[in-house]
Formats: structure tokens, sequence, C-alpha cells
């Protein structure tokens, strides 16, 4: 049986992409029966009814997944945050970033519309892409208007799956006709009475742009955290994960217990307030998440 990738689902169809054709296909009765949802970014096992439609028989194992956006097997995520028009939101890009890190996919934080601050506004982000460098994460500051910065993002897209993720608004569109002009993606101005933007992206398709694959994904401004446990959260903070290595109790939650090593290092500035702030927010936010049967 042939095997391809889903690059695209629209409409309860499914485009596989097999030897540069794309094969419209539908999925069989046996993936609601065990509840298995297609996922853009599959590779999966197909039956061609022709040379254009077929039917999806097998989804091979993932290497992750995410819900929102919904697209699997993916290397990284491309974080997007504009500066300005919306604001810079360090508490929705922690929401971001801790949903990534659980689902173990390398994240790349892209801030946009640089070339629209003021000199005030520019030293804020400049600071904030301080801390989240210093945190382990890489950041690039980019325009698409200027093109500024498009040069440092082109080579992380090369040979790897990338999602597009971020607030509404933010310029992931604009962005992404810069990198592929031929795109055309349509983009549209920040709502004035709502101060955010419209949602222009209807759904999740993977398009290549050079030697990668890149999904441009529906805007969305809340995450939830379905999944992921007390404990777990952590790990989603790279710097509060290597800090809590000198925790003296483990599975330390860094709340009140004694000679906590991540508290310590708050305390000193090592740990920037606001991130240690947004995990305890976090962290209440899941411990008050009502029990799923």
């Amino acid at each position: 049986m042939p095997e391809g990738k889903i690059i695209k689902a629209l409409s309860g169809f499914y485009y596989v992409l097999h030897e540069d054709q794309l094969i419209q296909c539908r999925g069989r009765g046996v993936f609601r029966k065990n509840k298995i949802t297609p996922l853009v970014g599959d590779e999966v096992v197909f039956q061609a009814e022709n040379d254009q439609e077929g039917y999806i028989l097998e989804v091979k194992k993932r290497k992750n997944e995410m819900l929102r956006p919904p697209i699997a097997n993916v290397d990284q995520a491309i974080l997007v945050f504009s500066a300005v028009e919306p604001d810079f939101s360090p508490a929705l890009l922690d929401r971001f970033l801790v949903l990534v890190e659980f689902n173990h996919i390398k994240p790349l934080i892209c801030i946009t519309k640089m070339d629209l601050t003021t000199e005030e506004q520019e030293e804020r982000v400049l600071s904030y892409a301080k801390d989240y460098t210093e945190a382990g994460y890489e950041v690039i500051l980019t325009s698409s208007e200027t093109e500024a910065g498009i040069d440092r993002l082109n080579p992380h897209l090369e040979n790897k799956i990338s999602v597009f993720a971020g607030q509404s608004g933010v310029g992931k569109s604009s962005l992404l006709n810069v990198l592929r002009p031929d795109l055309e993606l349509k983009t549209n101005d920040i709502s004035s009475h709502l101060g955010r933007g419209r949602h222009t992206t209807r759904h999740v398709e993977l398009m290549k742009i050079g030697n990668g694959l890149v999904a441009d994904t529906p805007g969305f401004s809340s995450l939830e955290f379905l999944n992921i446990e007390a404990e777990d959260l952590t790990s989603c903070f790279p710097e509060l994960l290597n800090a809590s290595k000198e925790c003296k109790f483990r599975g330390c939650l860094h709340l009140k217990e004694p000679k906590c090593a991540v508290k310590a290092k708050v305390d000193t500035s090592e740990i920037p307030d606001y991130r240690y702030e947004h995990y305890v927010d976090f962290l209440q936010e899941i411990k008050d998440r009502k029990p799923r049967y």
C-alpha cells in the first residue's frame, strides 16, 4: 500500500502528499470507532481509488502531536508574537511555551513588528528577549515590512516541519508571505475595537518553504492545560527545571517548601519574577482544573 504525509485537512478530507502528487482522501470508519483523528503532519498508509482520490487506512505512530493547533510530527514551533499591535505578552507566550515544551517540541520565539516600536517599546521588548535568551530559548526579532531578521529565521526552517503559532493579528501570515511571496496569504488589520487581530487563517496546512515544510495555523488567544499535571509543570520552564536539581525535596513544587532552589534564584533575580509568577498561576490553574471522567 502507498504511504504519504497529510499536508492539509479540510471539510472532512485529508490531502496526502505522495511522490509529489496530492491525493484527496477520506478516513475509514475504523478511525471514528477507535477515536483516531488523522492530523496534518501524519504519516499514513492509504488506498488510492484513482490518481486523485483515496482512503486513509492507517496512521503511523506519531513522535508528537498538538491539539490546538491540530498537527502532528512537528520538529519545532515558531512562536510568533508582536512587539506592538497587539503588545508583546509574556504571560501568553509562557502559555504557548508550556504547551510546546510539554509536547517535546523545540520552540523558537519570533517577535514581529519591530519596525513599529517606539524607543521605549523597543527597550521593553529587548529586555524580555534577553530574559528568554538567558532561559535557553532562541529569540529572533523581525519585521515583515523591512524584512529585518528574516535572514536569521530562514536557516531554522530547512529540512524541518515547523508550525507557526501565536495570537491572532501578530503577523504570522505576513511573515510567511515574506518567506515565500508567491503564497499571497490573506492578512488583516488589527481591530481597533477589540485590540486584537481578526482570524485570517481558517485551517492548518503544511506549505513548502525552501527545503522545509511550514504550517500556518488559525490564531487563538488562550490555551488550556488539559493534559499537564502539577508535577509536569517545572519541566516546561527550563530555568526552573535546571534550578530544581538543587531543591532539598524531590518533587518540590516551589511554593512553600523549605530550601527551594527555585525560590532562592527568584529572590536573587536569577529567575525573572514574572516567569515564576506565571508558573505559580499556571500551577494553580492546573490544581483547580475539574477532573475528567
